[in-house]
């Protein structure tokens, strides 16, 4: 039988070290140090009476008992959200702070219209917005800094404890000024044509995790890779390098759209390769119901105007 004073932060740790497999990585996503995490699965394992993983193996594994207990367990935790959020309503509705990290161009496109549906719907939830690039977004998400965050899908997410609600779909395209080469071949334009000339991209040039984005797959997928003079998280900076010279832009259609593009051209690229956009939140760490409420709000927000349905993929 289960012992009475069973703990919710027992069931917290337990998944923690389901979902990363090992009791150093259960702490870090947790933000715990080993030994709690160590006394809390030993607390539950003394409760339920049989032991829960088998510590012999690397990375840990489930014991038959501990399967059939994980599942439950995390019907325990839902339960639990899903009766905070019902009584939110008696308390008239959800209050309190949440952060939100963003991205430049979904901070631009997106962000403002959940602001403003929030201030409508949800007064009493006070948002407080970061915005930063997509790999300092992870960061963000796993030490705490933000509760939800809104980023492009590649490179994913680093821990697994990450869940998702995909939001949308955008293009990639091209930047360049009216009078370039480019402007003579019809749309969408070939990859091939645009790697023949300087290339500005998104991310950092010292940040081997740039190669995954996704103006890099597509490069990578036709036969070229993209190797960028010059490369930056801001759309706008994007934009004036290209007016300046520098090169050809190469970006997400998002951030053409937010940033004065009006005496360049932005040209669709070939092939179905795209930016996919989503929000996350770290499943370890139970959301408050204003963290929830928040949640809702971006995923029944319509997408951004020029985005695709990803389900239409």
């Amino acid at each position: 039988m289960l012992r009475a004073d069973l703990r919710l932060e027992w069931l917290v740790s337990f998944l923690a070290v389901v979902e990363t497999g090992s009791f150093v990585a259960a702490a870090e996503v947790t933000h715990r140090s080993q030994p709690r995490i160590s006394m809390h699965v030993a607390a539950l394992e003394r409760g339920v009476g049989l032991p829960l993983f088998n510590r012999r193996k690397r990375p840990v594994e489930l014991t038959e008992a501990g399967k059939a207990l994980s599942e439950h367990a995390r019907t325990i935790l839902r339960e639990v959200e899903a009766t905070e959020t019902a009584m939110a309503a008696w308390r008239d509705g959800a209050r309190g702070v949440v952060t939100l990290g963003s991205h430049p161009s979904a901070s631009a496109a997106f962000v403002p219209l959940v602001l403003r549906e929030a201030a409508r719907i949800s007064p009493d939830v006070r948002v407080v917005l970061v915005e930063r690039s997509t790999l300092e977004l992870d960061e963000a998400l796993a030490g705490g800094e933000v509760d939800l965050c809104i980023r492009p899908m590649t490179p994913p997410p680093a821990r697994a404890t990450v869940r998702q609600h995909v939001l949308w779909r955008e293009p990639l395209v091209a930047l360049h000024p009216p009078d370039h080469p480019l402007a003579n071949l019809p749309e969408p334009l070939p990859v091939a044509a645009v790697a023949a000339h300087p290339l500005l991209s998104i991310g950092r040039l010292d940040a081997p995790e740039t190669g995954e984005f996704e103006s890099y797959r597509l490069f990578r997928e036709c036969g070229f890779e993209l190797e960028p003079v010059q490369a930056t998280n801001q759309p706008q900076t994007l934009v004036s390098l290209v007016r300046h010279g520098f090169g050809v832009g190469v970006t997400n259609s998002l951030a053409a759209q937010v940033t004065d593009t009006s005496d360049l051209c932005v040209r669709r690229l070939e092939g179905a390769a795209g930016r996919r956009v989503a929000v996350y939140w770290d499943s370890t760490r139970l959301l408050t119901a204003a963290a929830r409420t928040l949640l809702q709000q971006i995923v029944q927000q319509p997408r951004p105007d020029g985005t695709e349905d990803p389900a239409s993929e």
